[in-house]
């Protein structure tokens, strides 16, 4: 058998400084992702897990650890699976411990090396423009922030990643707005950014960092979009604006009036 892959690489040369992607047909007639890399090449599935392994007969070890956290909470039905096998004591337990808290230094360990593949098939979907996966795999990622920020036993592992939150919910929040702008919805796409820039707002706030809020890059990387879509909306969405703004003054919700009013003054009203 032939192990050199060295006709494969000379086919498709690497640029540096390019993000080189493609999409194949795997031997099982199924897509592939294909990055090309200066050593070699990343081959990933299109869907599932992206090396196409399956822990615990689950899509992914995220899936598997959101069943057993439906199953500890008893919030619904959840897969046939061995309790002895997850080591966990589903028995109750005195008040001086946390029973929510489950996940162990290798389960956290997983979920990362993880979260990585499905790190690298976004980026390369970027590239593909295939931005409603982009936007599953940015927000199957955003899960896995909330699963070590609540139920991670070790306080390293609860905020081991948090500091890519930003980042990964603007590159959420720039899916949906390039998807809607593939379906030539600018309207949509307006409102994803919006809201891509409130939630990074509440979520500075709610870590104490507000004066991080106007200077974080992620923040600035939303609020170009926008501004490169205002040209695009026809003037009765003007008109729409006006009537979100006093409808907000009126609820009293003044963090989304001022952002409406921002988008009014950007509109020359």
């Amino acid at each position: 058998m032939e192990r050199d892959i060295s006709n494969l690489l000379d086919e498709w040369p690497f640029v540096p400084g390019q993000i080189s992607v493609r999409l194949i047909e795997g031997k099982d007639h199924e897509p592939r992702i294909q990055v090309r890399l200066d050593l070699g090449f990343l081959q990933m599935r299109l869907d599932g897990r992206p090396d196409g392994q399956r822990p615990h007969e689950c899509d992914s070890y995220l899936e598997y650890h959101e069943a057993q956290l439906t199953q500890m909470l008893g919030q619904g039905a959840a897969p046939d699976l061995d309790n002895e096998e997850l080591d966990l004591d589903l028995s109750e337990s005195d008040d001086s411990e946390e029973p929510d808290r489950f996940l162990g230094s290798e389960e956290c360990r997983q979920l990362r090396e993880e979260s990585q593949q499905y790190y690298h098939r976004y980026i390369a979907l970027l590239v593909l423009e295939d931005f409603e996966s982009v936007a599953r795999d940015t927000s199957r990622n955003l899960r896995v922030l909330d699963l070590f920020r609540d139920y991670a036993i070790d306080e390293d592992d609860q905020v081991a990643m948090e500091g890519h939150r930003p980042y990964v919910m603007m590159m959420r929040a720039r899916a949906l707005a390039s998807h809607a702008l593939q379906n030539e919805e600018n309207k949509v796409a307006i409102y994803a950014i919006d809201e891509g820039i409130e939630s990074l707002k509440l979520y500075y706030h709610s870590t104490g960092q507000e004066d991080q809020f106007d200077e974080a890059g992620e923040v600035d990387m939303l609020r170009e979009m926008r501004d490169g879509l205002i040209p695009k909306l026809p003037v009765s969405q003007r008109a729409e604006l006006r009537q979100r703004l006093e409808a907000a003054i009126v609820s009293e919700n003044f963090e989304l009036a001022a952002i409406l009013r921002d988008e009014l003054r950007m509109m020359g009203n």
